[in-house]
């Protein structure tokens, strides 16, 4: 079968590739493309930990074919901080030690990213509702979901 040719922009900058028609954008994110921060966790989008945003749109990039990224724009977590700096809610995940292992972070922080920018000033139910998406076997998600109201409280007072 031939592959298919797809032109996207995936963390702003423009991007083509050529994929096999039942290739999934996590195996092209993680292959081909060499980003390799999305994390494959069930394969089934049941963890999270492949989470992406498809044109603002938090989806499980192991449930996306890779051909359904054309003309699209995606964000994966290669593309939350800025150069050198960090997200404000990437910086207070460390600074809150709101990770353990680290497997299911990438996915924690994309969510998180498009709950705020949806909702910049999220109840703890919101927050966990959210997230709800993301599996995390490490921790009790108390530090996750109070980085999470950190940050959006930093973050409005800084607007």
């Amino acid at each position: 079968m031939a592959k298919l040719h797809v032109s996207t922009t995936i963390n702003g900058e423009p991007m083509e590739f050529l994929c096999e028609p039942h290739e999934s954008m996590l195996d092209l994110l993680r292959g081909v493309l060499g980003l390799t921060g999305s994390k494959e966790g069930c394969g089934s989008g049941d963890c999270g930990a492949c989470s992406i945003t498809l044109d603002d749109r938090l989806v499980c990039s192991c449930l996306m074919l890779a051909a359904e990224a054309e003309g699209k724009s995606i964000a994966t977590i290669e593309g939350m901080a800025q150069g050198e700096r960090l997200h404000p809610l990437q910086q207070k995940f460390l600074e809150m030690a709101a990770l353990q292992c680290g497997i299911c972070t990438p996915g924690v922080l994309i969510a998180a990213k498009s709950l705020l920018e949806r909702n910049p000033d999220p109840t703890e139910s919101e927050v966990r509702y959210w997230l709800a998406g993301n599996l995390c076997r490490c921790t009790g998600y108390d530090k996750i979901v109070r980085a999470v109201l950190e940050t959006a409280a930093e973050m409005r007072e800084s607007a």
